[in-house]
């Protein structure tokens, strides 16, 4: 599969979210609409939802990428950056979500600003791919060793933060990591 047979959302909005969910996925499964749904499920009495920009522009949390993952019968692991990132069992990983930091910029101006955003990083046909909706297509990561190379940078931000997107049954059972990583 070639970087452009890799399914790709580019920035809209402040719905980074929703984009690295459905590049994650490698389908469009999620919109606005639905990202919305869950904010309203997940705080029903609150006027002002928590878990989403006020303005009504996406920014959703991390409770949402979660809550539409399990809608899915997927999982999110929380990853602890103590950790290498060599002692995840890769084929038990569906893809990875990352929340970094991202500079703002409006249109060709970049401000001296920076705001957190999510990005997705997921394996296709035996290569994994950064799929940031700020890309303008994926860009290929390569193997296992690269993958681990560009995970343990991203991660050396210090307010970086991973995902591992999983099916629930590896959630439960630990597998997502190395058997002799978990001593």
């Amino acid at each position: 599969m070639s970087e452009g047979e890799v399914f790709h959302e580019k920035q809209r909005l402040e719905l980074c979210a929703i984009h690295a969910l459905n590049n994650v996925l490698q389908e469009r499964v999620f919109t606005k609409e639905t990202a919305d749904d869950i904010c309203k499920r997940l705080a029903p009495q609150c006027v002002v939802n928590p878990h989403r920009s006020v303005l009504g522009t996406g920014n959703y949390d991390v409770n949402v990428i979660m809550a539409a993952l399990q809608s899915r019968e997927l999982a999110a692991v929380w990853w602890d950056k103590r950790r290498e990132v060599e002692n995840l069992c890769m084929s038990k990983v569906q893809g990875f979500i990352l929340n970094v930091p991202s500079r703002v910029s409006l249109g060709i101006v970049s401000l001296p600003l920076r705001r957190r955003h999510w990005l997705a990083v997921r394996q296709v046909s035996g290569q994994y791919y950064n799929l940031d909706s700020k890309l303008k297509s994926p860009v290929c990561i390569g193997g296992e060793a690269e993958l681990c190379t560009f995970l343990t940078e991203q991660l050396s931000q210090d307010v970086a933060e991973m995902l591992l997107v999983v099916r629930r049954e590896v959630e439960e059972d630990g597998s997502w990591l190395n058997a002799d990583s978990k001593k």
